[in-house]
């Protein structure tokens, strides 16, 4: 990728744990199912659904990996209670894909999908949340594939169910659904802020009935 425009926005996480949250030193493998094995010939990154233009928008790996590159610096909460604090993130902005490839007007939420059908859905507005990012690095390193290589979301102000690892593409939605884990119990909306990590804390409007 080309050189890294170096961005370090100051957010609530920046300057305090969310409730319920302890530091972790290091950072934890946790995920459900098989590390899927990648194989660069056969992947592709795709947004479809409700694009502007009614069109799917692709990218093989070697077409992704030149898109432009950003650094975030931003906190991990993860719902099982721990936060790792103050990494730095580098790959493509969720605003660069947004823009690349534009939802249609009626837009709302979007469903990140991932290897093995896994999903997670949120609001468009945390989408293209400015330190939203597709990472591909940690710390100036590769991810490894037990940490999403080559590809997972980073979504700081969310809980990180809602940034799937190896993730293969998004689908624009005019309205919401609930992707994997929400259909399995946790938050739809997933604020480590307000401590929403399962459905039953759910207000009116948070979410479709389950």
């Amino acid at each position: 990728m080309g050189q890294p425009e170096s961005r370090d926005y100051r957010g609530p996480e920046d300057s305090a744990l969310p409730p319920g949250q302890r530091v972790q030193r290091g950072w934890p493998v946790t995920h459900y199912g098989p590390v899927p094995k990648f194989k660069p010939d056969r992947w592709e990154f795709r947004v479809f659904g409700a694009t502007a233009d009614g069109d799917k928008h692709c990218w093989n790996h070697a077409e992704f990996s030149v898109l432009p590159f950003s650094t975030v610096v931003a906190d991990l909460h993860c719902v099982t209670k721990f936060s790792m604090l103050g990494a730095e993130w580098g790959g493509v902005p969720t605003r660069t894909i947004v823009d690349l490839a534009p939802p249609a007007p009626g837009v709302t939420h979007v469903m990140v999908w991932a290897e093995y059908g896994f999903s997670a859905n949120m609001r468009l507005s945390d989408f293209t949340a400015e330190r939203a990012i597709f990472a591909t690095h940690k710390d100036g390193e590769l991810l490894t594939a037990e940490h999403g290589f080559p590809l997972r979301l980073i979504v700081p102000h969310l809980y990180a169910w809602k940034g799937p690892k190896w993730v293969r593409g998004v689908e624009y939605m005019t309205a919401d659904r609930r992707g994997f884990w929400e259909e399995r119990g946790y938050h739809n909306l997933g604020d480590p802020w307000r401590e929403q990590r399962y459905s039953y804390q759910e207000e009116p409007g948070d979410g479709p009935e389950l």
